[in-house]
């Protein structure tokens, strides 16, 4: 059966090397873009230039008929999905507690987490073995900031990243039984695009001084440990949170 995987946010940073290395592991990709339809149509052309197969889908995170016509058109296009990984996310800005707006809050707990449970749900639908679907596994992309806390910055991320978390842990649980395994990896400082949006460029420069390993991590690194944990060789695995942080 074809393995078919689903990547959030997969035309740029931690998500485009996800769908990069999972396609040359033989996997269908259908991933998701906002609105850079070049970087993501850049990234379909790479995957079946080396004789993969890609579906790019422009997809609203915070749009729950978005996402329900995401799982539509992979359905069409590839068959049931049997890999999800949930790794489009935002930070919003970088502000301390009281320069947290409601409009920013919303959107990034409809985003980080609203988002992500809607998918497991409809994954779970195609997935779950007491429905008749032959199993799966499932990749949340949380970090670091859960644990750190964010104070003085993005509380707001942290905190929403803590509520993933959690949602690993219960769907874990509660899917264990149905053929599904559900794990998590937590970046660290990687050197993405991700701290730029935030509105601090500098925030690795400034911060890497305290990672053990002396230096920012990259995305095929995450993209690696995704894949393991999406692959047989973790079958024994689920409810993990595997920190990528280089000991940070």
């Amino acid at each position: 059966m074809q393995q078919v995987m689903i990547v959030t946010g997969g035309s740029q940073g931690i998500g485009a090397a996800i769908a990069r290395l999972a396609a040359a592991g033989g996997y269908a990709i259908a991933f998701t873009y906002q609105s850079n339809k070049d970087l993501a149509d850049a990234v379909a052309a790479d995957i079946v230039a080396s004789g993969g197969r890609a579906l790019p889908l422009q997809a609203e995170m915070a749009d729950e008929p978005s996402i329900l016509r995401l799982f539509q058109a992979v359905d069409e296009a590839f068959g049931p999905v049997t890999a999800l990984v949930n790794n489009a996310g935002t930070p919003g800005p970088i502000t301390p507690i009281d320069g947290v707006t409601a409009a920013v809050l919303d959107t990034v707990l409809a985003v980080n987490v609203r988002a992500p449970f809607l998918l497991i749900r409809e994954a779970v639908k195609r997935m779950a073995t007491d429905l008749g679907g032959g199993g799966g596994a499932i990749v949340n992309v949380s970090s670091r900031a859960a644990g750190l806390s964010g104070a003085g910055e993005w509380i707001h991320y942290a905190a929403s990243k803590g509520a993933l978390d959690s949602l690993t842990i219960g769907a874990s649980r509660e899917l264990a039984l149905r053929g599904i395994r559900v794990n998590a990896v937590s970046p660290g400082l990687i050197d993405t695009d991700l701290h730029a949006r935030a509105g601090a460029p500098d925030r690795i420069a400034r911060l890497v001084s305290g990672v053990p390993l002396g230096r920012s991590g990259s995305p095929e690194e995450v993209a690696r440990a995704v894949l393991w944990l999406l692959s047989d060789q973790a079958s024994y695995i689920t409810g993990v949170n595997v920190a990528v942080s280089g000991g940070r």
